[in-house]
């Protein structure tokens, strides 16, 4: 019996090394320390401008700007702030300045001051952008604004930018809110999202650079999924702002600031909301009999001003884009509020919060909070669907990486396939490509056999069978030739994407001159 039991354990080992899956769960570690374990390489020996404030830390709270100006091999020239300053403690819109940094001798060069944008004489003495600041997971928070326009500003002055990735508090489940349109794009809310986007920074960088085109490059998480909550990576929390000091503030954020020029207003650090003429106990009794998930709604009158503070009940299902739009869609039945317009010329803070003037005028028609959501689903259906294009992270724990822009890309019908281990071209001119990601892009399924080292790949009907360091391919039974073979490498199974694609009866174009891959 324990032979056997060996045996099997023997098995389970050689499957998940051979095939490429690490045997184990990866501890979890932000992007910032994967760069510094594996991927030194791309800053030593260059002038690093870093784009931070207090919330760019690593796991055990040590500022990246302290890592990078003692590190041997990091020459740190330049800062950039965002709104609220270096030290995050300037308030919610208040104009900050460029400084000298106190002990560093650096410039401190505010991006939210002259310019929300680096400008040339800025960026004239690097030779690449770090990014690395914590987000919250709202459109409207404007940290991710500037990532966009430093993003912008490094493609117009020919800089790489690097993106050190950091969790979405919140989660990257939860999609939700009213979608940004065009004409209401502003710095608080940059580019068309919904309210609730689910997207870690590096999967937002992604997303802008469909639009900017810049040389980018992600170090990603490790360990992290997209149903991991900021409870679920043993970080402590750093205020990113005044107002966001812990995690009650964080996950009430997007609920309960929604309300700008109309009466209804967030209090006590985004844990309350309410406004003139509410009547607290019927507006809790309509929130807590509306069936939002994760929360309840306690009454409480804060001088002329009726309202609710929430009670997080469980921070998995709470929605907070949606339990935004019910508070302020029920707050609107029980007060007298108005609704700021927005003209050619002037967009309201409100339409700008909001991504276009429909919320606005569906609160003057007396819509109820229901028949809001109604409205904006279909264009919210069509990001979700976008938006898979540009997610790094599914439900399985990976380990590090580096994700390149300027790497082979692959597409599959139009949807680029994100890689953990790079694509490569062999001696044999032929790309290779990991099993797993690509055959999963193509809606097949894979299986692995330790004894005999075979790849199987069915779909549908269809079988196709490889085996490593063997040039000999089975397609439904019938033996057939290529001129390479499958191989391991980095723990990854890498197999040539054209036969693989073709045996299925895709259509496979490579363009060597792009370095882009489609599979139609």
């Amino acid at each position: 019996m324990r032979r056997i039991t060996a045996l099997v354990t023997a098995l389970i080992v050689m499957m998940l090394f051979s095939f490429g899956s690490p045997a184990q769960v990866p501890e979890f570690k932000l992007g910032n320390e994967v760069l510094l374990e594996k991927h030194l390489d791309l800053v030593k020996g260059k002038r690093i401008g870093l784009i931070t404030n207090q919330s760019g830390v690593n796991s055990k709270g040590v500022s990246l700007i302290d890592i990078f100006s003692k590190h041997p091999d990091i020459n740190l020239v330049a800062l950039y702030s965002p709104e609220h300053g270096i030290d995050g403690l300037a308030k919610a819109g208040e104009w900050v300045e460029s400084q000298i940094h106190p002990t560093l001798k650096i410039p401190v060069y505010s991006l939210y001051g002259k310019t929300r944008m680096p400008s040339e004489s800025m960026l004239k003495n690097v030779d690449l952008l770090v990014f690395d600041m914590q987000d919250v997971g709202s459109r409207t928070y404007t940290y991710m604004s500037t990532l966009n326009y430093c993003m912008i500003a490094a493609k117009n002055y020919g800089k790489p930018i690097l993106v050190l990735d950091r969790p979405n508090p919140v989660g990257g489940v939860i999609v939700d809110g009213p979608m940004m349109e065009d004409p209401y794009i502003s710095f608080v809310g940059v580019d068309n999202l919904p309210m609730a986007h689910g997207m870690t920074a590096g999967e937002l960088a992604l997303f802008f650079n469909r639009k900017i085109n810049a040389d980018l490059l992600i170090v990603t998480m490790e360990g992290w999924t997209r149903n991991m909550l900021w409870q679920d990576t043993g970080l402590s929390w750093v205020q990113t702002s005044p107002n966001i000091p812990d995690l009650e503030s964080l996950f009430g954020y997007m609920a309960t600031g929604i309300g700008e020029g109309t009466g209804v207003y967030q209090a006590d650090k985004f844990k309350w909301i309410g406004g003139k003429g509410i009547n607290a106990s019927q507006y809790a009794a309509l929130l807590n009999s509306a069936g939002l998930p994760g929360v309840t709604f306690i009454p409480e009158t804060r001088g002329e001003a009726g309202g609710v503070r929430l009670k997080i009940t469980d921070y998995y299902t709470f929605n907070p884009a949606k339990t935004g739009i019910y508070a302020l869609g029920y707050a609107f039945t029980l007060g007298n509020f108005n609704v700021p317009k927005s003209t050619p010329n002037n967009i309201v803070m409100f339409d700008k919060i909001m991504g276009t003037n429909k919320i606005g005028q569906y609160l003057e028609q007396k819509l109820s909070p229901k028949e809001i959501e109604k409205s904006y689903q279909p264009e919210l259906d069509i990001f979700k669907a976008e938006r898979k294009r540009y997610l790094i992270y599914n439900h399985q724990p990976k380990r590090g990486f580096l994700l390149n822009t300027r790497d082979i890309t692959v597409t599959v019908k139009g949807v680029p396939v994100i890689f953990d281990t790079s694509p490569r071209v062999d001696s044999n001119n032929r790309l290779m490509v990991p099993v797993r990601a690509i055959t999963e892009a193509m809606g097949a399924n894979v299986h692995w056999n330790p004894v005999t080292r075979d790849i199987t790949i069915i779909k549908n009907s269809d079988v196709v069978k490889l085996t490593i360091n063997s040039n000999k391919v089975y397609v439904n039974g019938e033996e057939k030739s290529m001129d390479t073979k499958p191989v391991i490498k980095n723990q990854r199974t890498l197999v040539p994407v054209r036969y693989v694609g073709e045996h299925f009866g895709a259509f496979v174009h490579w363009d060597p001159i792009q370095k882009k891959v489609s599979i139609d």
